[in-house]
Formats: C-alpha cells, structure tokens, sequence
C-alpha cells in the first residue's frame, strides 16, 4: 500500500489558493494574503469564515484549526503595532499563539471566476452570467518557443505550471505546430543534440502561449529550466484585451419572469438570516428577469448595473443617496416603470457574502487532491453580521 503523504504544508494550501485568488487581481487598496503563519507548518484543518473577529477565532480554535481562511481582511489599513491590547492584535496573538495561520481573499475572490458574486448569483438561481464590471485587461504577451517534439509536452507542461497558457475556465491553452529546426553550433557551446561546427536539422513543434506579463521572468525561466536547448529560443509579443469572465458582480437571468415581491422572497429564502432581513426598492408588482448582483457594499456600481439593463440589483450596504439617486435614473438600455431605474434589493453584508465560502471550501478541496494532499475543511457556523437585534418602527 502506498504510503500516507501526510498533511500538506501551508505552503501548498496557499499554492492552491494562489491559483484560485491570484493575489494580483485584488484592487489597489485592498490587503490580501497570508497574514500570520508559518510557510513550512501542517495544515490538518482549515476553518473558512467571512471575518477575523473574536467570535470566529474561538471557533477556529475549538475545531483545532491550523489555519483560518476569511474574506474580509484583518489588517486593511496599516498598522505600526500588532500588540495584544488592541482588538485585532489579540486576534494575531491568539492565533499564533495556537499555530493556527490567517489568510486573506478579498476582492481577489470577488473578481475570479467563480467567485463571490458567481456565489450569490447562484444562490438566487441566476444562469448565463457575466462581470457587472469586468476586471481590467490583464496585461498580456504572446510566448513562442521552439522545441524538439520528443520535449515538447514536457516543456508545456512547465510553461503551464509557471501560469502561461491560461484562458478564463481553461488552462494548459496552446498552439502546437510541427516542423524543422536548423542550427549550427559554435565553437565553445555545448549543444545537446548536434557537433560544434556542424549544422544540425531537428524535428521540432512550435508552441505558442499567453502569458501574463507579471509572470513573464517565472515563465522564462521555467522554460530554461525544462528545455533541453542550451539557449532555447523564446520571443514575447505583447497583447492586451479584457478578460471575459473576471470582474467585479455579476448579471445572469432568471428562468422565468416573476414579480418584485417574488423575488425579493427568493433573495430571503436563498441567503442566511440576519437582523436587517432584505430590503426593497420598487414596485411589488414589476418583473424581474434579468438580475445585477454584487457581494458586499455594491452602491459604487450604480452606473454599471443601468448600463447591463437589469431588471433588479441585489447588494448590501446601500446608502441614501446613493440608492435615491439610482432609482431615480433611467436604465437607457431597458426602461422601467415610471422611467425608474431597476428596483434595489439591499442584503446583509455577510449574508451576501457567506454563499461564497462553501464554493471556496470545495474548490480547495479540488486543487488540494490534484496535489495528492486532503485536509479536513469547515464552514463557519458563527453569524459575523454586527446587528443583533431589531426594533419595529411604530408604523409597521
């Protein structure tokens, strides 16, 4: 029988979840990654929840986690201190002080496909998805190499690994063509097929791959490493464009039409309680088809949501004005009743967000087993939402 590997390193998990939130598709601001913890330590337990706060740390500790995989950053601004006599330091003390590591995906696992919004979209049974607000075009070249076809799946195989070659939902993306190589050796190189002095003719493929541009220097070098050339032949062009599938919220459509209220009771029934429940904006009678949503505060994307010409926007933390102002507005595309802007359906912040977690927790289970490695993963049943109770105005 074959042997039991163990738990994987920490530095496999992150690995994985590189892969899944790249670090670089977080927005300018935000603070994403690996907060405490040792790259090299064990990971039998990983405990996924929305937010580092108190409640969830006992959580995380009390399941004997090893580490502690949230959402919402921990430290978003910066700090000169960690010590124990602030809130968030008692949360770094306890949990190194337990072993258990803290890594954050935030607006990385907002913008990935799927992620957060593909979550809550979802949820609320919304099919044929797409960015509300696609993430910028990722700056992109265009590799071509030359190797010897004997090598040539080996080599891809590397260029894969570094990152090259991938394109929305698929990977290892490349174009493969045969044909002859010719070189000379001169004197002092030390060719790994052929003479100094003597032209050789090769069998060779031409591989072609994107490659985003930040990871150009690992995939040149990943090349090197797995070419059997001496000096392989590789030239970038760059490419730009936006990517289809990453962004921030997403618009998808319902099976059928059905009326506002409907919906919003769908919305309810699809998220988990809170003291807020969902609020409603626009006529109870208007229908609803095609749906914005966003997870987390979402009233930045007003101009977008009129722009996808969706029927109703599903988001948390609306404002005011912010909410006055959009329902005021026309859609352009798509009018609503009265020449009103889509109708507003204002959700708990974590709430919109929690769907996300279990979809994490599976997709790190995928890409853990793709490595041979298993870890035992829970979701967090601690409700982060701040507001604990909620007092009926006297008109209700």
């Amino acid at each position: 029988m074959p042997s039991d590997p163990g738990p994987p390193p920490l530095r496999e998990v992150l690995a994985v979840l590189e892969d899944l939130y790249p670090a670089r598709w977080a927005q300018s601001w935000d603070a994403v990654g690996l907060v405490c913890g040792d790259p090299e330590q064990p990971v039998r337990r990983v405990l996924l929840a929305v937010d580092p706060v108190a409640a969830v740390v006992d959580e995380a500790l009390a399941f004997g986690a090893d580490l502690l995989l949230v959402h919402h950053p921990l430290l978003l601004r910066p700090v000169t201190s960690v010590a124990a006599t602030s809130a968030k330091g008692r949360v770094v003390h306890r949990l190194i002080g337990a072993g258990c590591a803290l890594h954050v995906a935030h607006t990385n696992a907002d913008a990935a496909s799927p992620g957060v919004s593909d979550a809550l979209a979802t949820a609320l049974g919304l099919r044929d998805l797409v960015p509300l607000q696609p993430l910028a075009g990722e700056a992109q070249d265009t590799l071509v190499t030359f190797v010897p076809t004997a090598d040539a799946e080996r080599v891809l195989d590397a260029l894969a690994a570094a990152g090259a070659g991938r394109a929305g939902r698929y990977e290892r993306v490349a174009f493969a063509a045969p044909g002859t190589g010719t070189f000379t050796p001169l004197p002092g190189a030390r060719p790994a097929i052929g003479r100094v002095g003597e032209r050789e003719d090769v069998a060779e493929v031409r591989l072609e791959l994107t490659v985003p541009r930040a990871l150009r220097v690992p995939v040149l070098a990943a090349l090197r490493a797995a070419h059997p050339y001496e000096v392989p032949v590789a030239s970038f062009t760059e490419q730009a464009g936006p990517d289809p599938v990453l962004g921030i919220g997403r618009v998808g459509e319902l099976a059928a039409p059905e009326p506002l209220a409907a919906f919003a009771e769908r919305v309810a029934a699809a998220l988990p309680a809170t003291e807020q429940g969902v609020r409603v904006a626009g006529d109870p009678g208007a229908p609803v088809r095609r749906v914005a949503v966003c997870g987390g505060s979402g009233d930045s994307l007003f101009a977008e949501v009129r722009a996808s010409g969706a029927d109703a926007y599903v988001t948390a933390d609306l404002r005011h004005h912010p909410a006055s102002e959009a329902r005021e507005h026309g859609s352009g595309a798509r009018e609503h009743s009265g020449g009103r802007g889509p109708a507003l359906v204002d959700v708990a912040h974590w709430a919109s967000e929690w769907p996300w977690l279990p979809e994490a927790a599976a997709r790190l289970r995928a890409g853990l087993a793709g490595r041979g490695s298993t870890v035992d993963l829970r979701i967090s049943t601690t409700r982060t939402d701040p507001w604990t109770s909620r007092i009926p105005s006297r008109g209700e």
